[in-house]
């Protein structure tokens, strides 16, 4: 079985009265049906900040579940089996075919709610309060040159 969510959490300070960030978790099956494995997939505001990242896309930067400063998490939406599997290829392919990987502006993005907005376009529309989900990402882009990839 393979599961994707999708989470949110209030940004810190003052902006979280009005602003959250999203991020994507990634589930993987391991033998007999059981959960393995969790990825956290989000862009952050800070490049390179962990041992698996591309520009500002980090994989596994934060615990799962862990807000970012201003309070839990919550779950705004998930798939399972075949409709998490598009998703899921959509995400582990992004180090490739995001095109802003190595650029983040809190407004008007792109930031991690335009990542996140990217990856799940077919499948739900982000809130108001995922400030950066407008912003335009071409359907075509050159490769992701020049980005530093640290495992």
């Amino acid at each position: 079985m393979s599961r994707v969510e999708l989470r949110a959490a209030k940004i810190p300070s003052i902006p979280g009265i009005i602003a959250d960030h999203y991020w994507l978790l990634v589930f993987h099956s391991g033998k007999g049906n059981k959960l393995q494995k969790c990825d956290r997939w989000e862009i952050w505001q800070e490049a390179h900040c962990n041992n698996s990242c591309w520009g500002h896309l980090h994989k596994n930067l934060l615990a799962p579940y862990q807000g970012v400063g201003n309070g839990p998490s919550q779950l705004i939406q998930k798939w399972i089996d075949e409709e998490a599997i598009s998703i899921i290829e959509k995400i582990e392919s992004s180090p490739d075919t995001y095109p802003f990987i190595n650029e983040y502006r809190y407004w008007p993005g792109p930031n991690s709610n335009t990542f996140a907005q990217w990856v799940v376009q077919d499948k739900t529309t982000l809130c108001s309060r995922a400030i950066g989900r407008n912003f335009p990402v071409p359907d075509k882009h050159p490769a992701n040159t020049n980005r530093k990839q640290i495992f």
